[in-house]
């Protein structure tokens, strides 16, 4: 089974930056849409982002945009989330995410989400 493991989280200072890696040894990754999601305790899971199978299309929640990059390294089927000017408000266990279909956007409601990482902690300080 495809498994993905997401590492780089931390503590950091509110205005600094952060950066997360989701790694697969599935070697059909470049075929996969894959996607980022966040959840705090009492809250449902949150689309963040997502980037396509060839990494040239990405799109955002409206909560992070121009903040929060993502990219894609296909030969190291490695997907980055690049997150700046953090605020306290971003505390949360992100999570990355694959749809259960290559070639296919990942739902923001999560409804298409096959494969899920085993969650990494960001805790932004105020």
């Amino acid at each position: 089974q495809v498994q993905l493991r997401e590492s780089g989280g931390g503590l950091v200072q509110a205005g600094g930056s952060l950066r997360l890696s989701c790694e697969t040894s599935d070697y059909t990754f470049s075929f996969y849409a894959m996607g980022w999601f966040r959840q705090t305790p009492g809250k449902e899971r949150e689309f963040v982002g997502q980037i396509s199978w060839i990494g040239g299309g990405t799109d955002y929640a409206d909560s992070v945009k121009g903040r929060f990059t993502i990219s894609r390294d296909n030969p190291k089927n490695t997907v980055y989330l690049q997150m700046n000017s953090l605020k306290a408000e971003d505390t949360a266990v992100y999570y990355c995410a694959a749809p259960g279909r290559p070639y296919t956007r990942v739902d923001p409601s999560s409804r298409n989400v096959a494969v899920w990482g085993q969650g990494t902690l960001v805790t932004v300080s105020s």
